[in-house]
């Protein structure tokens, strides 16, 4: 796509990363005379209504966050495919910096921390829930700002009555999903505060909290498991770290920080050099519980067998066979193509897929994955009641219809 003009406006130039969903390509704004990033739905992907809804979900979301410490999303089109046109950030992933191996200095991590706990506690008190921080979303620009990227699986905190099972929810890498994520529970903002103390633990101490041999192993250490004190990995730490990714941690929702803000709050004691006195919770966990909940939440999602798998940067993927796709066909069809796989069946309403067939698969069409892994499928029941958004009114016309097909209604005709 190298030169293309996308929506008479932007001409995408390098191709400078690429993800599940989408590829990303440094573009120039020929309007505004500027340079931009812009990701573009991969063409396997484009012809999947379910995940160009996704896309359009992604856009609506980012684009209303508007903060230093988060990615700007400047536009959105769909001819001649789905993009997004976003912020260029000259810089690095906290991911790459990590990679060098190099131990971050104490005041440094604690920066990091404090300029991605800034950033949700924006996004927080917007509705918005990440759901999948981790340092690959981590961008710290050449000036040393810390930004936070892809809000692409991102929800407003108002849909928290649907659970990981929403097919397009399957989300989050090993080492930073919380335990909730893990059973398939709600994630909630607490989920991502969860998730931050993962990452702030590995920035302090040059490895996650919790690791293991396969995903799940390392999801269940995330329901169960004890982590090591960061002090006791690193001799000298403030004393006020061990309580604060301690209460972070904490396997139970409601024992961690209640808000980014608070964790913000002792986060600065900590720069300070003053006591956290945030108490740490103690409860027992149930080891046959939280055995049956990651089990059952394995075999509902087809989440850690299947789509974590792909996560592991230690796994050579080159080899094995891609995944047919198996959108819209019926599900004899489908699970027919998918006979080397562990299939998961469930139903949900789609408007834009006839009732019966498949309307999305998980992991996504093309993805590499070892014969016998899990993938998801979900068949539609046709389309379900919809709730019509009242404030269309002011919005341009790819916001309105973004917004009308997220709740899963179809636009079949417009006019001027």
């Amino acid at each position: 796509m190298i030169n293309s003009l996308l929506g008479d406006r932007y001409k995408l130039g390098e191709m400078i990363g690429t993800g599940g969903m989408a590829d990303v390509y440094v573009a120039e704004d020929t309007r505004l005379a500027r340079q931009v990033a812009v990701k573009v739905l991969r063409s396997d992907l484009a012809r999947d209504p379910s995940f160009v809804a996704r896309f359009r979900k992604e856009a609506l979301a980012a684009a209303a966050l508007n903060h230093p410490g988060i990615v700007a999303v400047y536009d959105s089109g769909e001819e001649p495919a789905p993009y997004i046109v976003m912020e260029l950030i000259s810089g690095h992933t906290l991911r790459e910096l990590i990679h060098k191996g190099e131990r971050v200095p104490l005041k440094r991590a604690l920066e990091i921390g404090e300029g991605i706990l800034a950033a949700l506690e924006y996004s927080h008190q917007s509705g918005i829930v990440h759901r999948d921080i981790k340092p690959a979303n981590i961008m710290i620009t050449d000036n040393g700002d810390v930004k936070v990227m892809d809000f692409g699986i991102a929800r407003a905190l108002a849909d928290l009555g649907a659970t990981l099972t929403s097919t397009w929810n399957v989300v989050g890498t090993a080492q930073y999903l919380s335990p909730e994520q893990a059973l398939g529970e709600v994630a909630d903002l607490r989920s991502d505060i969860y998730s931050t103390g993962c990452l702030l633990y590995e920035v302090l101490t040059g490895k996650p909290p919790f690791t293991g041999e396969t995903p799940v192993s390392i999801a269940y250490q995330h329901v169960s498991g004890v982590f090591a004190l960061p002090s006791s990995i690193i001799p000298g730490l403030p004393a006020g770290i061990d309580t604060l990714l301690t209460v972070a941690l904490a396997k139970n929702p409601d024992d961690r920080y209640q808000s980014a803000g608070l964790m913000l709050d002792d986060l600065y004691k900590v720069q300070a050099g003053e006591v956290v006195t945030t108490k740490i919770a103690k409860q027992p966990v149930s080891r046959r519980k939280v055995l049956i909940g990651v089990i059952s939440g394995v075999a509902a999602l087809g989440l850690l067998v299947g789509g974590l798998f792909l996560t592991r940067p230690d796994v050579n993927t080159s080899n094995l066979p891609q995944l047919p796709n198996v959108v819209g066909l019926t599900q004899a069809e489908a699970t027919a193509l998918l006979s080397d796989y562990v299939v998961t069946v469930t139903r949900a309403h789609d408007g834009r897929i006839p009732k019966d067939r498949v309307a999305s698969q998980v992991p996504l069409a093309t993805t590499r994955v070892q014969k016998g892994s899990g993938v998801v499928l979900t068949i539609s029941d046709g389309p379900g009641d919809s709730v019509v958004p009242i404030d269309l009114v002011g919005m341009s016309l790819i916001d309105a219809r973004s917004a009308l097909t997220s709740v899963g209604l179809v636009i079949s005709s417009t006019e001027a």
